[in-house]
């Protein structure tokens, strides 16, 4: 792990920060796993990143939140493949796509007033609704 993870234009990961660590899986497979550990634990310390900015760390706390420790660090398991090479491959892609979508700030929602039109309309159909309630009832309120 010696080049730059690549996220997105003018984002990347240092590798160095991962931290991969290797475990036995669980699950059905046979003698291959109870002699090998395919399953893939990285640990990746978000609040002591220098490849992300604050904004992306903060968003990653906040969605990631059941992925973090109390100490800002998120531990990500992975066991879905049978090789230990694809399971560390799963794991980064897991982190990139996290990293990702914590990087996507969301448009500022610009307030804006109803039209008179959509007023008009509002208050037509009320009046409408009323006059036709008014109808229904056989007691004559004249």
């Amino acid at each position: 792990m010696s080049e730059r993870i690549y996220i997105k234009d003018g984002l990347s990961l240092d590798p160095d920060e991962l931290k991969e660590r290797f475990i036995r899986a669980s699950g059905p497979g046979g003698q291959n796993v109870n002699k090998v550990s395919t399953a893939v634990e990285l640990r990746f310390d978000v609040s002591n990143s220098l490849s992300l900015p604050g904004y992306i760390k903060a968003n990653l706390r906040k969605n990631a939140a059941h992925l973090m420790t109390l100490d800002g660090v998120m531990v990500m398991q992975v066991q879905t493949h049978r090789t230990q090479a694809r399971n560390r491959e799963e794991a980064t892609e897991r982190l990139v796509a996290l990293i990702e979508k914590a990087s996507y700030r969301p448009k500022r929602r610009i307030a804006t007033k109803p039209t008179r039109a959509s007023k008009r309309r509002r208050v037509d159909t009320k009046t409408k609704r009323g006059a036709l309630k008014k109808t229904r009832s056989g007691k004559n309120f004249e």
